[in-house]
């Protein structure tokens, strides 16, 4: 057994089962190693009552090996006194209220060790999101109870103020001339429910305060489903109105990532925040590095494929849209554009979910299946994020060609005659001669399309 010291337990190497490195120098002083690398500093002893502990000191990297082996020597004095450090710790922590186990979370949080989806730290959005929900109603209305004092009764009590309104505010940000509206209703309070009992799951698994989640088997409302979407007259209309916008030198790039967004489905900031090294035209693929599901590979339609390869990519920054003042980040002046834009015109609540959702919608009534659609959007549920697959199913790159160019059809002014375009006996020949064609069969082609 070594001396525990910071390179001692960096050198400990990851097993497939949990394991203990003693310090030889300190006895009851330990570090042990999950299967996932993680190290934890950690006292054992006996209390008065002779009865075993294991009091848990901080992770390797967030506490020293110096620092652990003074917490360590300081609890063994507590015990050596009669005291028992361990118990005392859990009497402390079990009198914090919701508003302190809150701020332990967000730390937490702010150090990327709470997960999100697929086991990874959550994305900033998501930490913006979730610190606005702590303090615009979880602290308001729970954070001065006791986190042992609180029951599924107050859970739902503080649902219910949200859904009402009760936390409705107004607040400035730190934007220039910028404001916050909090609204609260079903769809804050439903999501907010969520985040609590996830901060309660910390406070269960991480603290050991409490032994069951008040938070869970709470009835949340069901959110507002959004079924806002642009017809083909709106697309249209959607149209006239870039166009016009257009004819302004100030909003061409605008203009040229709302037509983007709304030929790919693409979600606003996946467009806003595109890299160029995320834009392979060779590939007819979108190969985002970071989204809402992770690494993300989706085809694009053949009009995106043409935009970018007509756009000058030239130029330092990695943005395909560079910021104006800062080259080095993405393009800031979307949202006020996509305001000026829109405002005072048919389409002045359209949103670029509901571009997004479109997208989808046009896909459906096209005749795609759910999970093609799925995989055009990047949906967990249909998207390919492996980083090992580095090409696109041709069915998938021929179904974006086909809702591309009929939404920039559509931008563009055209009456469309069918609705289900990508099942037209005419066009599915077409294609198919097309196909043959450039197989080198221009003999089957010819007779493809005599039939």
């Amino acid at each position: 057994m070594p001396k525990l010291t910071k390179t001692v337990v960096d050198k400990a190497e990851q097993r497939d089962r949990q394991y203990t490195v003693w310090c030889s120098d300190l006895k009851g002083f330990g570090v042990f190693v999950l299967p996932s690398g993680t190290r934890t500093y950690f006292v054992d002893y006996r209390n008065a009552n002779n009865v075993r502990r294991r009091m848990k000191l901080g992770r390797h990297g967030t506490v020293t090996a110096e620092q652990a082996r003074t917490l360590a020597i300081q609890a063994l004095a507590e015990v050596a006194k009669g005291n028992d450090p361990l118990e005392d710790r859990n009497s402390v922590r079990k009198a914090i209220s919701v508003k302190e186990l809150c701020e332990l979370y967000t730390a937490e949080l702010e150090a990327g060790r709470i997960l999100g989806k697929g086991g990874r730290p959550k994305k900033a959005s998501t930490k913006i999101t979730d610190l606005g929900r702590i303090t615009r109603h979880i602290i308001p209305l729970l954070g001065s109870k006791r986190v042992t004092h609180v029951t599924k009764a107050d859970v739902t009590a503080m649902m219910k103020d949200i859904m009402a309104g009760k936390t409705r505010a107004t607040e400035k940000t730190k934007k220039l001339r910028g404001k916050s509206i909090v609204r609260g209703g079903l769809g804050a309070a439903s999501r907010t429910v969520g985040l609590l009992g996830g901060i309660f799951s910390y406070a269960r698994d991480e603290l050991g305060i409490i032994e069951i989640n008040p938070a869970h088997g709470v009835r949340k409302p069901k959110d507002v489903v959004r079924k806002r979407r642009l017809n083909e007259d709106e697309y249209r209309t959607l149209g006239r109105i870039l166009a016009k916008a257009a004819e302004d030198e100030r909003y061409t790039r605008t203009v040229d990532m709302i037509r983007l967004i709304a030929m790919s489905g693409c979600r606003r900031g996946e467009i806003i925040e595109a890299k160029k090294t995320e834009i392979d035209t060779m590939g007819s693929a979108f190969r985002f590095e970071d989204t809402k599901e992770g690494q993300s590979v989706r085809p694009m339609g053949l009009p995106i494929v043409e935009y970018f390869d007509e756009r000058n990519m030239d130029g330092d920054s990695p943005y395909v849209f560079p910021g104006e003042r800062n080259p080095d980040g993405p393009f800031g002046s979307f949202p006020r554009h996509w305001e000026k834009i829109f405002a005072d015109t048919e389409l002045e609540s359209v949103t670029a979910h509901v571009l997004r959702h479109s997208f989808a919608s046009i896909a459906n009534d096209l005749g795609f299946t759910e999970i093609t659609i799925a995989a055009l959007l990047g949906h967990a549920s249909g998207s390919i994020t492996s980083r090992y697959i580095h090409t696109l199913d041709a069915a998938l790159v021929m179904a974006a060609d086909t809702v591309s160019g009929y939404i920039q059809a559509l931008l563009d002014g055209a009456e469309l005659s069918h609705t289900h375009y990508a099942l037209d006996r005419r066009s599915r020949k077409a294609a198919l001669a097309r196909f043959l064609a450039g197989a080198g069969e221009a003999e089957n082609a010819d007779m493809a399309l005599a039939a």
